[in-house]
């Protein structure tokens, strides 16, 4: 069995105790995010708003949902799971933005994480570096599913996940500057759909938790596509996103009632 942290009345840095938040979150790393998610339930009110982490609560399909965001980086997106999931909770999906490498990533697409290159230091702590950061099976298809119900241009596949923006962005000014090139020349090489910050975090630490886990990200831009010389303008808007993220969750809240009823 897994031990689970030790219970505190009020949870230390998301600010939530017992009954606060649902079994189901969904994870945005801005703060200014939340509202936006938080529209889509049903009774939405804010609970609490401490450091990076703003929390809504609401219903969907009738089942107590909510929205808690986690800044940027793997540290706060883990703070964030653990002590959600001391509260009760079970399901999440980060609901993000990352930028494009593969080059049939374009900007305003879906990306949908199978798994995560675990380039970052978070998940070290949860488990040794041979184990994998992969996204819950059954929250995976219903992202998937969500994105083309929808209509959207959606990809499903291995994302990178670092915890140096600008390592990425500014790689030659670095002084390991030669390791962080030529692994992003692997990253392109091994067909890596984007690169973001959170997600090999979340899913080692929901798999250390025994919660299910997985991600879903806006595509802002393609670097890629731009050193090729390709067409590839800015796209800020993550409303797509936001209403994959919902539609997902209430469709592992119906397959659970679903699993639920058939026992």
């Amino acid at each position: 069995m897994v031990k689970k942290m030790e219970y505190r009345t009020v949870q230390y840095h998301i600010a939530c105790k017992m009954d606060d938040v649902g079994s189901y979150v969904l994870l945005p790393g801005d703060p200014g995010r939340c509202e936006a998610i938080a529209a889509y339930f049903d009774d939405a009110r804010r609970i609490a708003q401490n450091r990076e982490f703003t929390t809504y609560t609401g219903t969907l399909c009738g089942e107590k949902v909510s929205v808690v965001s986690t800044g940027i980086g793997g540290p706060s997106a883990a703070i964030a799971l653990e002590e959600l999931v001391a509260l009760g909770a079970h399901t999440f999906i980060r609901v993000g933005t990352c930028g494009g490498i593969d080059l049939t990533v374009k900007a305003g697409d879906i990306v949908v994480a199978t798994g995560a290159i675990r380039h970052e230091g978070t998940s070290r702590e949860y488990a040794p570096i041979e184990y994998p950061a992969v996204a819950d099976f059954e929250v995976l298809c219903e992202l998937v599913g969500a994105a083309k119900s929808l209509g959207y241009t959606c990809h499903a596949g291995v994302v990178h996940c670092k915890d140096s923006f600008y390592g990425q962005h500014a790689p030659k000014r670095m002084p390991v500057s030669s390791e962080l090139l030529y692994k992003w020349e692997a990253w392109k090489r091994l067909g890596v759909l984007a690169s973001e910050m959170e997600s090999a975090a979340l899913f080692v630490a929901a798999a250390a938790l025994r919660v299910r886990c997985g991600a879903v990200f806006h595509t802002v831009w393609n670097q890629e596509r731009r050193n090729a010389g390709m067409d590839e303008k800015e796209n800020h808007n993550t409303d797509s996103v936001i209403k994959v993220g919902v539609e997902a969750i209430k469709r592992l809240i119906e397959a659970d009632r679903a699993k639920a009823n058939n026992k």
